[in-house]
C-alpha cells in the first residue's frame, strides 16, 4: 500500500469505528485491561479492520496491535527478530476519548528491523494528519514540517503526572502533556512545546512519532544518546523528545 491508502484506510477505519461512538459511549463499550488501563469496543473493532487491512497488503509482516499483544504477550517476543512487522495504535489517548476530550488518534508504524520507516498519526476530531517515511520529511496535511530551533528557555511537558512539576536544568517546571503520542509528538514538532519526558516506550505509543519528530528535525532518545528503538523497552529509563539536537544534548545529562 502506497502512504496515501495507508492514511485513507485508517480515516475510513476511524469513521467507521470510533466517530460514531465518540461522545456516545455505552457502560458496556468500556473496560479495564488493568487498573486505570481503559479498552473500549472502538479500540478492539479498530484494531481488528486495519490489521486486516495491512495484512491483505503484507501476508508475511508481523502485525503488534496493542489490544492483541493484550489478549497475547508473546507477540512480543518476534519483535526483535522481524524483518517487517507494523504496530497498530487503533484510539490512542483511549481514556481522553472515554472522557470526549479530542486529543486522541489512530497510529501506525512500518518497520524494517528496527529502523521505522514510515508512520501515520490521524486525528479524526482535529481532522489532521501526520505522516512521516525516512528520509523524506515529515507532513501535516500534507504540507511538509521544518526544523526548528529552539531558544534558551524551553518548555517541557511530561505525560507522567508524577513528574509534572520537576525542572530540567533550570528551565520552567514541566507540565503535563496531552497525554497522548498522537497528539504529543506533532505539539513538540510544532511549537506547543519544546521537550518531552516518558517513561513507558510501548512501540505502538512511540514508533510512529519517533520517526515523525526525526523526520521534522528534532531528537527521540534517551539519556545516554541511544536513539529509540521500537524493538526494545528501555523502561523506566526515561525518553527524551526534543524539538532540535541542541535541546536534546543541553538535556539529556540532566535525566
Amino acid at each position: 500500500m502506497d502512504t496515501q491508502a495507508v492514511l485513507t484506510m485508517l480515516q475510513e477505519a476511524a469513521d467507521e469505528f470510533i466517530n460514531p461512538r465518540f461522545e456516545s459511549l455505552a457502560r458496556h463499550e468500556v473496560m479495564e485491561k488493568n487498573p486505570g488501563d481503559l479498552v473500549t469496543v472502538a479500540d478492539r473493532e479498530a484494531e481488528v479492520a486495519i490489521t486486516a487491512r495491512l495484512l491483505e497488503a503484507y501476508p508475511d509482516a508481523l502485525m503488534v496491535g496493542e489490544e492483541a499483544v493484550a489478549a497475547d504477550a508473546s507477540i512480543l517476543d518476534r519483535i526483535e527478530h522481524a524483518e517487517h512487522w507494523f504496530t497498530v495504535d487503533p484510539v490512542d489517548g483511549t481514556k481522553n476519548f472515554v472522557h470526549g476530550s479530542p486529543d486522541h488518534g489512530v497510529m501506525v508504524a512500518e518497520m524494517r528491523g528496527g529502523d521505522v520507516v514510515r508512520s501515520w498519526m490521524w486525528q479524526p476530531q482535529h481532522g489532521v494528519a501526520y505522516v512521516a517515511e525516512k528520509g523524506a520529511g515529515a507532513f501535516r496535511n500534507g504540507e511538509r514540517i521544518a526544523p526548528r530551533t529552539v531558544g534558551e528557555v524551553a518548555q517541557g511537558v511530561t505525560s507522567r503526572p508524577t513528574r509534572v512539576g520537576e525542572s530540567l536544568d533550570g528551565l520552567p517546571p514541566l507540565k503535563l502533556s496531552w497525554v497522548c503520542c498522537a497528539v504529543d509528538y506533532p505539539q513538540i514538532a510544532s511549537g506547543g512545546a519544546d521537550y518531552i519526558l516518558y517513561v513507558t516506550t510501548k512501540p505502538w505509543d512511540h514508533a510512529p512519532g519517533a520517526l515523525f519528530i526525526r523526520e521534522s528535525g528534532g531528537v527521540s532518545a534517551y539519556a545516554d544518546g541511544t536513539d529509540y528503538d521500537p524493538r526494545f523497552e528501555r523502561t523506566p529509563t526515561p525518553l527524551l523528545v526534543a524539538a532540535d539536537p541542541q535541546l536534546h544534548e543541553r538535556l539529556r545529562s540532566h535525566l
